[in-house]
């Protein structure tokens, strides 16, 4: 199988840059059901333009690339050694091509194997099947979104749908439950499959194997179809939107897959999935591995609705004046600048900008900065990053889930005198309370949009702890320009993602009726 290698690398580069045509059409039918002019609606225009700008640059469309998981079918007798010996090469080349993030750690370490292999990545699980062509499938679901997987155990009290026993109706409300907890963390709007039954193991094996079903796909279980209409049907009424700004979509897709369980156990486990659906697969010729044809339609041949750029959220931000102000600031930042902006406001940042993640703010909590952070801007984001003989180069750069560092971010920001930090999904009542007292803001970055933000990273000034943390993990001093993000907690106390959660947990109450007799 000479041709092996190179048709799964060229399978890693596919899912990992360009988006599938049943996935471009749920996020276009997502654009034309929400209103352009709110935050929701730039959101899905920025996601739109990002994932055509990833298909032109074959750069990653998110810089989270996930943990790269293979689901392999072969004929008989096919050499299942050479071929995982082969798929573990192809995943290093596209790691050191900059397609994938080097996202492998020691779990005991912290130590980046920088080339995403390690014990337990890749992910490969081999099928035979009596066809005889190989079947390689790659699902690149981010950590983001993997945090918000989630395992309920029936029968039990769920949070607003009271009890959920062990019939159809309690797994729905285990499944409205999954998107409401989502929130913006998991960068929606998204994509969910459930597992019903199996063990703790295999019901989150069965719940990831239904985001290899094509989106427009109709279940053959007729229970189960119904359920799926009814999620989709429904899950848009919770009003947690794109990003979690509020807004009229939440959910693109929702598959359901069953298997028998013990009699003592009812698990229903979902797998939630970010809007960057990235799963794809190739038909191969078993005798020589090339590739015959493409398993799920190429998202080349079906262009989005984009044209997000930088002057287009200074035009979203006008149509709504009453409600939104627009400010350009040149960082470092002010305590007078910050204590300005409120909850809507969109903020437009030029100068340099500072990444920094889990190590670093761990890190920062007991030791000095290598670098003087007053008046800083902290990005939280973990870059794909290339170096050549010019240096080094910003290949993908979108935020991460800020809500990892909560444990830390306030006092951070107090002891060096940071005024602003950047990421996804929010953060909680100790950052908030250290905004107002600090007089600091959190700007919400469009999560999955690595393509739209390193067009504003210039020039990279400087690098530390490349050494000690790794790629992702390092801090990136980057030259900025024109970066765009919208002000979700201020130093007033308020926050969007507050009063989104608050929200929407009441309409969840709207679903504690039985639905499914």
């Amino acid at each position: 199988m000479q041709h092996f290698e190179d048709s799964v690398y060229k399978l890693i580069v596919e899912t990992s840059t360009n988006l599938p045509a049943d996935v471009r059409v749920a996020i276009k039918a997502a654009q034309e059901a929400e209103d352009r002019a709110t935050r929701a609606g730039l959101s899905l225009s920025t996601i739109a333009t990002n994932i055509e700008m990833a298909e032109c640059n074959v750069s990653p469309i998110c810089q989270d690339t996930g943990m790269p998981t293979f689901v392999v079918h072969t004929p008989v007798g096919a050499n299942q050694i050479v071929m995982k010996a082969a798929i573990r090469n192809a995943i290093a080349r596209a790691t050191k091509d900059g397609k994938l993030r080097t996202n492998s750690v020691d779990s005991l370490t912290g130590s980046n194997t920088g080339d995403n292999l390690g014990p337990g990545t890749p992910v490969i699980h081999f099928e035979q099947w009596e066809k005889e062509d190989v079947d390689v499938r790659l699902i690149l679901k981010g950590g983001g979104c993997e945090n918000k997987n989630i395992q309920y155990s029936l029968p039990m009290e769920i949070e607003g749908l009271g009890k959920a026993g062990r019939d159809l109706d309690g797994i729905r409300k285990c499944i409205m439950h999954a998107i409401y907890q989502a929130q913006g963390q998991g960068c929606s709007a998204g994509f969910i499959g459930v597992g019903i039954g199996g063990d703790r193991t295999t019901g989150y094996e069965l719940a990831k194997q239904q985001l290899f079903r094509r989106v427009d796909d109709t279940n053959t279980n007729e229970d189960l179809r119904k359920l799926e209409e009814y999620v989709m049907d429904n899950a848009n009424k919770l009003g947690i939107g794109t990003m979690g700004f509020g807004g009229a979509v939440t959910l693109l897709g929702c598959k359901v897959g069953v298997a028998n369980r013990l009699p003592a156990s009812f698990f229903v486990s979902v797998a939630y999935n970010c809007w960057a659906f990235r799963r794809q697969g190739v038909l191969l010729d078993a005798a020589t591995g090339e590739l015959k044809e493409w398993i799920y339609p190429q998202g080349s041949e079906l262009p989005m609705n984009a044209g997000s750029e930088a002057g287009e959220v200074e035009e979203v931000a006008a149509t709504d004046a009453s409600e939104r102000r627009e400010f350009r600031m040149t960082m470092p930042l002010t305590e007078e600048q910050v204590r300005e902006l409120r909850v809507g406001d969109i903020v437009i940042l030029d100068g340099e900008m500072h990444t920094g993640r889990d190590a670093l703010h761990s890190y920062l909590i007991d030791n000095d900065s290598p670098i003087d952070l007053n008046g800083g801007v902290i990005y939280h984001c973990g870059p794909v990053m290339l170096k050549d003989d010019n240096g080094w180069h910003v290949k993908a750069a979108g935020p991460t889930t800020s809500i990892r560092e909560e444990p830390y971010q306030g006092d951070v920001m107090k002891k060096f005198g940071i005024r602003a930090v950047i990421g996804k999904g929010g953060m909680g009542a100790k950052t908030l309370k250290a905004l107002q007292e600090h007089g600091g803001v959190y700007l919400n970055a469009i999560g999955g949009a690595a393509q739209y933000y390193a067009e504003c990273f210039k020039k990279v000034n400087d690098v530390h702890f490349l050494k000690e943390f790794g790629i992702p993990e390092a801090m990136w001093h980057l030259q900025t320009e024109g970066f765009a993000a919208i002000v979700t907690m201020d130093s007033h106390g308020n926050s969007l993602h507050a009063e989104v959660e608050q929200s929407s947990r009441e309409k969840l109450e709207q679903f504690k009726a039985p639905v499914f007799k």
